[in-house]
């Protein structure tokens, strides 16, 4: 019995005597050593992964709160058939006589987007999308369908606003298009192609774009979120969710999206919806003028430093500019205290101003500044265009 008592205590020195050398040299071959390790890497992995979902790397929360209010808008006219060029040509008239036909009718329907900005059922889109239309269909995310009818437009703007009577209707919240900034993330929604509703992901390209032909007043968020035939009227929306701009256009060479986008900002958008739903329409300041920008040559012809300013190339006889004492190659450099950069700075200063009140623009002429009072007067509704086939409408 002693003698194996023995063999143990010296088994047990022996073994603790390795293990004390064995965790002095070399801890790492030690099992529970291995353990702990593998406890440390599950804790960083857990922490890592617990980081990682606080980074904003979706914004799916973003386009769920913002697609239950955008519509895709159907609608339908009756568009004319211009009859056969030859018909028009006098040539062709004189040696086989007047054959002309009266243009031919036919119905042609086309898509669009639009956004649900009210719980009243009030819809923002674009003007080009429902103008002429005799019917019109919303269709909501959620597959109910019912007829708008048309509350008002602005075909300056490209802006309409249509109605639908629902209930429950989800609406989108005006979000701060004025704060937007260049290189802001976006999400442009919409109905393209007809395909259904589709979220696209870009940036703010540019803001402020003017000068582009697309509109009268112009005052674009340029994105390169994708557009596409059937997007007009649908929403930009920031990373919030919230609206801050209406799809309206594209520069395209094949009709499809290359990456430069334009859209209203929220804010013009919701001025003029707000004037549509209580009048009907756009009210806006005319004096009867036409200007243009000042070009470095027309400046240095002006003796002129710089191009500020808008030239009036015309004034209409009879006009509110005409009866004040407003002269062509006079140069408008303030309006109401407001100075102007350009043409198109000056066209919105003056919409700006109420009609039947006084207002007093600063001109510069023969290199003499002169301030003239001028009685506004109300802009003239542009002269609607007869409607023939539209090559985008659909069959």
């Amino acid at each position: 019995m002693h003698k194996l008592w023995l063999v143990f205590a010296q088994t047990a020195t022996i073994v603790l005597a390795v293990l004390f050398v064995v965790s002095t040299l070399r801890p790492e071959l030690l099992p529970w050593q291995h353990k702990g390790a593998m406890v440390t890497i599950k804790e960083a992995v857990s922490e890592r992964t617990s980081q990682d979902a606080q980074k904003p790397g979706s914004f799916s929360d973003a386009a769920q709160k913002a697609m239950p209010s955008v519509v895709n808008v159907f609608t339908s006219k009756e568009v004319k058939i211009s009859s056969h060029p030859l018909m028009e040509d006098p040539l062709f008239r004189r040696f086989f006589g007047d054959r002309s036909e009266p243009p031919q009718s036919r119905r042609a329907s086309s898509l669009g987007s639009g956004v649900i900005v009210s719980p009243e059922g009030y819809v923002l889109t674009n003007h080009h999308v429902i103008e002429a239309a005799d019917e019109i269909e919303i269709a909501l995310a959620d597959g109910r369908k019912a007829r708008a009818s048309v509350i008002g437009s602005d075909p300056e703007t490209d802006l309409a606003v249509v109605r639908v009577d629902m209930e429950s209707l989800p609406t989108m919240t005006f979000g701060h298009s004025d704060n937007a900034r260049v290189g802001d993330i976006v999400l442009a929604i919409g109905n393209p192609f007809g395909v259904g509703q589709t979220v696209t992901m870009g940036i703010i390209s540019a803001l402020g774009r003017t000068h582009l032909g697309i509109n009268t007043f112009e005052n674009f968020i340029q994105t390169d979120a994708a557009i596409n035939p059937g997007n007009s009227g649908g929403a930009l929306v920031d990373a919030s969710g919230n609206l801050i701009g209406i799809n309206t256009a594209i520069v395209s060479r094949t009709g499809g999206s290359l990456g430069i986008g334009f859209a209203i900002t929220a804010s013009v958008a919701k001025q003029i919806m707000e004037q549509i739903i209580q009048t009907g329409g756009v009210t806006r300041g005319w004096i009867g003028v036409e200007v243009q920008d000042l070009t470095p040559e027309l400046a240095e012809s002006f003796k002129r430093p710089n191009t500020k300013g808008a030239l009036i190339a015309g004034v209409l006889k009879g006009g509110p500019a005409d009866r004040a004492g407003v002269k062509p190659g006079d140069i408008i450099v303030e309006v109401e205290g407001s100075p102007v950069t350009d043409s198109s700075d000056m066209l919105n200063l003056i919409a700006a101003l109420l009609p039947g009140e006084a207002a007093t623009i600063k001109v510069e002429r023969n290199q003499a500044d002169k301030s003239i009072d001028i009685k506004v007067g109300k802009r003239p509704k542009p002269l609607p265009q007869e409607q023939y086939e539209d090559p985008d409408a659909l069959e």
